[in-house]
């Protein structure tokens, strides 16, 4: 098993691709992981869990692999509307409008995309928030 925090570099990747290029969004080393910030206002977070440590993901170990967590701000309307289904998305142990996103083979990298942005929209100042164009909806 890898140690906390390690982030497969694939997924690194798409993730920088998504978060790198909102306005004024840097990333930088988090307590376990990587995160993406607007100024002071951290809108993404990856990384992966000690399930020992962090139970709440236990269920999502695998012989071979632990879970790599996504977690990322919702509107509070929309919480129980993503999280209600379960696999891949869960409401995370802290935050009133948190989500953790269990990321691997199954992730819809187009729709995680979208929730970011819409992570970053709720944590960024309205003026860079106006700056993100909405995204035309879907047919």
């Amino acid at each position: 098993m890898s140690s906390p925090g390690d982030v497969p570099p694939e997924v690194l990747s798409r993730l920088r691709s998504i978060a790198g290029q909102l306005p004024q969004s840097y990333e930088e080393p988090a307590w376990i992981g990587v995160r993406w910030r607007i100024r002071t206002r951290t809108f993404a977070h990856v990384y992966t869990p000690d399930p020992d440590r962090h139970p709440l993901y236990a269920p999502y170990v695998t012989a071979d692999q632990e879970p790599v967590v996504l977690t990322f701000r919702v509107p509070v309307d929309d919480l129980l509307g993503l999280t209600v289904g379960g696999f891949p998305f869960l409401r995370a142990g802290w935050g009133h409008n948190v989500v953790a996103a269990m990321l691997g083979e199954h992730t819809d990298w187009a729709e995680l995309a979208e929730l970011i942005t819409d992570s970053y929209r709720e944590m960024a100042p309205k003026f860079l928030a106006a700056q993100v164009a909405l995204q035309p909806p879907s047919g």
